[in-house]
């Protein structure tokens, strides 16, 4: 397994692998044929940035058998997703800032799948090619907007305000998802915590049909979608997912 990082350092952009408490400094693309520089930062004298930059965010709902029992919602034919723009994107240590008004906020703790390669109208054999690694991730919703209108129900304003889709801290490559839990904790108290072997569609699945018709660019993410567990977000929390072998994903609700 190797985990892929972002950093600012001494105002400079960097990326490497995480060693410990080092990072081992890389040039080049991280998706293309990265080099490593020789060099090493300790990783307490940087700030974490993104591990990415997405084009696109492709957010999955309904991907659990657990929670499509619950609450009674039959098992999709095929993936349902909507996309967070890039205003959502925070740094795991970052705050998001709670715009006002909005009403209560949702956490949602969720694996995602980092792209790559660039792939259009994959098979799963092919997809799983395509995926880079695992990330963290928080799809962060406002309930209140998402119900506001009877008529219409409001997911990409809900869940598509500044600093609603937080991710990393790293990308980890080479992890079994089956293998994996997803807990969540706020203030320090376990929230949510349920099995990725309890995914209707499996990432190579996933990867697979949400590129049907749409191309899949090199840093993408696509968010596995969330279990039972989900709960509010009080003002000034501190949210922290959690997956083995990724790390924690750690924002202040401010």
């Amino acid at each position: 397994m190797v985990r892929w990082l972002r950093y600012q350092h001494d105002g400079e952009s960097g990326f490497g692998q995480l060693d410990g408490q080092s990072i081992t400094v890389f040039e080049g693309n991280m998706f293309g044929e990265p080099v490593s520089s020789g060099q090493t930062i300790p990783l307490d004298a940087v700030t974490l940035d993104l591990p990415c930059r997405p084009s696109k965010l492709i957010a999955l709902w309904n991907n659990f058998h657990a929670m499509a029992e619950k609450q009674g919602l039959d098992r999709p034919q095929s993936p349902l997703f909507f996309i967070k723009p890039p205003n959502t994107y925070r740094a795991s240590g970052q705050d998001v800032v709670i715009p006002d008004g909005v009403g209560r906020l949702l956490f949602e703790g969720e694996l995602g799948i980092v792209v790559g390669k660039a792939g259009r109208d994959l098979t799963a054999e092919t997809a799983a090619s395509h995926i880079f690694g695992y990330t963290c991730l928080n799809d962060v919703t406002a309930l209140d907007i998402l119900k506001a209108d009877q008529s219409f129900a409001q997911w990409t304003r809900s869940k598509g305000l500044d600093g609603f889709g937080p991710f990393g801290p790293v990308i980890a490559t080479e992890l079994d998802s089956d293998a994996l839990t997803v807990r969540v904790r706020v203030n320090g108290r376990e929230r949510q915590s349920y099995p990725l072997a309890d995914m209707i569609f499996k990432p190579a699945e996933v990867v697979a049909m949400v590129s049907q018709g749409m191309t899949l660019e090199p840093g993408d993410l696509v968010a596995c979608g969330t279990s039972n567990g989900a709960g509010p977000i009080p003002k000034g929390a501190t949210v922290e997912v959690e997956i083995e072998g990724i790390g924690v994903l750690a924002n202040r609700f401010a």
